[in-house]
């Protein structure tokens, strides 16, 4: 379980430049952040030090990142919606 800081400080990390971004991000964290392990949370965090447009795109399957923590990261937070390319 996580600390009440932890989840602050991830809640502050998903608030992004972007609208879309944000919506995904808020709507993972509202479903996930109870429940989220010390490991995910990790992973989150890492995965939030990309470039927006990066992530979006990550996200949206236009394309995949090259890491495997990163692709770790899509699959969880894609897991949690149903996001579809356009």
């Amino acid at each position: 379980m996580l600390s009440a800081q932890k989840k602050s400080k991830l809640t502050w990390h998903c608030r992004r430049g972007m609208l879309e971004l944000d919506l995904i991000l808020g709507r993972f964290l509202e479903n996930h952040l109870e429940t989220m392990t010390d490991v995910e949370f990790d992973l989150i965090e890492t995965f939030l030090t990309h470039a927006d447009p990066d992530l979006y795109a990550w996200l949206m399957g236009y394309d995949v990142p090259s890491d495997q923590a990163s692709l770790d990261c899509v699959t969880l937070i894609r897991s949690h919606h149903r996001i579809q390319k356009i």
